[in-house]
C-alpha cells in the first residue's frame, strides 16, 4: 500500500486522462533487474550467504516480493523468505483517510532478527508508508539491515526516506496519480498515470 491513490473519476463525472507508462513487459525486466541488485548489494550469491527477508507492504508489495523472491531463487540458487507487513494502525495519517480493511502481516517463523529485511512497495512517494512500515517493523524484530525497494520513485518526498532499490524514477506532478498494476490482483502488470481533465 503505497501512499499514492489509484486513478479513479473524479467527483464531478469528468474522466481522467489515463498514460500507460510501463508495459507488462517492461515491469517484468524491471522487477527482475531489482533482483540482480539485491543478491548484488547484500552477496546473496556468496558463500556466506546472509539471510534475506521480503516483506511486501500491502496490497501492491507483497505479490512484487514473491515475484522478487523467484528471481532471485532463479539467478542465485537462494530464495529469500517472504511475508507481508500491515502498517495501516501506524500510519500518522489515520483520521485523513478512508477507513482501510486491516492485512495480515506474516513474518518468517523464524523472525527477524539479525535479518537483512527488504521492505518492498510499489510506489513511493511522500515517504509515509516507509515511515510507517519502520514503526511496524519496529513492533515485531531487530534486523541488522533494513532496506527499501520500489518498483516506482514518483519524487515529491515529505520525509528524509530514500529506496535501495528503485526500478523507474517517474517525475510527476503532485495533483497526478501513479498506479502500479501487478497480475496476482488486477489480472494485468502496468504501470498507470492518470491526470483529471479539465472540466
Amino acid at each position: 500500500m503505497s501512499d499514492n491513490t489509484n486513478p479513479a473519476t473524479p467527483v464531478d463525472g469528468t474522466p481522467d486522462e489515463v498514460t500507460e507508462l510501463l508495459n507488462a513487459d517492461e515491469v517484468g525486466r524491471t522487477v527482475a533487474r531489482i533482483a540482480h541488485q539485491i543478491i548484488e548489494k547484500t552477496a546473496l550469491d556468496g558463500t556466506d550467504a546472509p539471510r534475506v527477508v521480503l516483506l511486501g507492504i500491502p496490497s501492491g508489495g507483497v505479490p512484487l516480493a514473491e515475484r522478487l523472491a523467484e528471481h532471485i531463487e532463479e539467478y542465485s540458487g537462494v530464495k529469500p523468505e517472504t511475508g507481508s507487513l500491515d502498517i495501516t494502525l501506524f500510519r500518522d495519517d489515520l483520521r485523513n483517510r478512508p477507513h482501510r480493511a486491516l492485512q495480515p502481516t506474516r513474518i518468517p517463523q523464524a523472525g527477524i532478527d539479525g535479518t537483512i529485511v527488504v521492505l518492498v512497495d510499489d510506489v513511493l512517494f511522500s515517504g509515509r508508508t516507509i515511515r510507517a512500515a519502520l514503526d511496524a517493523l519496529n513492533d515485531i524484530g531487530r534486523p541488522d539491515i533494513i532496506q527499501l525497494a520500489v518498483l516506482v520513485d514518483r519524487g515529491h518526498r515529505q520525509l528524509p526516506i530514500r529506496a535501495d532499490y528503485v526500478g523507474k524514477n517517474l517525475p510527476t506532478a503532485r495533483h497526478e496519480d501513479v498506479c502500479v498494476l501487478v497480475e496476482d490482483i488486477d489480472g494485468r502488470d502496468a504501470v498507470i498515470l492518470s491526470r483529471a481533465q479539465a472540466s
